[in-house]
């Protein structure tokens, strides 16, 4: 499939299940997967739908689809062994979806040998779309038209941060400023990154699912996403001890120093 193709299938099946239940979900399609671990009939039929399309084009890819592996677990093996492979998520921030915020998004990436090599994100109240493809930049698709994205410099101010463990909400790394809750989903987190809006994201888990599209968003914008104690991240690291989303360099650093010094919140 060309890389529109893939937007446009994301925006196709966001308007056909994900939608129409935007603020109108009935009690009997939102369920747990675990206590307070949320998902709902629009998660499940979405993933159908995409996993459908993509295996139809690449029958020989691993399609690793957040709620496909809630029943499989033996997916997440195959996929880190597979030579080509997708993640899927197919709505993430479904808590958010479940609060009526329009805060979600549909997200899908592509590794080829263990790199990803391409990344969509569509955020389907925010009518918005994030493309990257590695070598080819990060660009936003909306009402506007296509603009390529880098990360904007901002020089020596003082570092804004993000966290999603929400213990450490207002409390401070050492010697940066006190950090803020995230928008609570990967789809919405990253494209703000990218765009300047924190310096840095600090999460606890993460799955491939959740963090491989951002991660070649980020890169392809000047951006860097590594492990908290100090690795690069790769998409076949499914059990990684936390991850540094930064929109530089000297940001990421920061952050791992200050994590390395044992003085932050625990």
């Amino acid at each position: 499939m060309e890389t529109d193709e893939v937007l446009a299938l994301l925006e196709s099946v966001a308007e056909e299940v994900i939608n129409p239940r935007f603020r109108s979900l009935s009690d009997d399609e939102v369920h747990e997967k675990n206590p307070g671990d949320l998902v709902t009939d629009a998660d499940r039929e979405a993933e159908q739908l995409i996993t459908a399309a993509l295996v139809a084009a690449y029958p020989e890819a691993v399609v690793l689809g957040e709620e496909t592996f809630a029943g499989d677990p033996g997916l997440m093996e195959r996929y880190a062994a597979a030579d080509h492979a997708f993640t899927l998520d197919p709505v993430d921030g479904t808590k958010n979806f479940v609060h009526g915020s329009k805060d979600h998004a549909v997200m899908v990436a592509e590794t080829l040998g263990g790199q990803a090599v391409r990344a969509w994100i569509w955020q389907p109240q925010h009518r918005r779309g994030y493309v990257a493809e590695r070598g080819s930049g990060t660009w936003r698709h909306d009402a506007e038209g296509t603009h390529r994205l880098t990360v904007p410099s901002r020089g020596d101010d003082e570092l804004r941060g993000r966290t999603s463990r929400r213990s450490w909400v207002g409390k401070a790394l050492d010697g940066l400023p006190p950090m803020e809750l995230t928008w609570v989903s990967c789809g919405i987190d990253y494209p703000k990154l990218v765009e300047g809006e924190a310096d840095y994201i600090l999460y606890r888990h993460a799955s491939p699912w959740d963090h491989v599209p951002g991660s070649l968003l980020l890169a392809e914008a000047g951006g860097v996403l590594g492990t908290t104690d100090g690795e690069v991240y790769g998409p076949r690291d499914t059990r990684p001890p936390g991850l540094v989303a930064a929109g530089s360099r000297t940001a990421y650093d920061a952050v791992c120093r200050a994590l390395a010094s044992g003085d932050h919140p625990s």
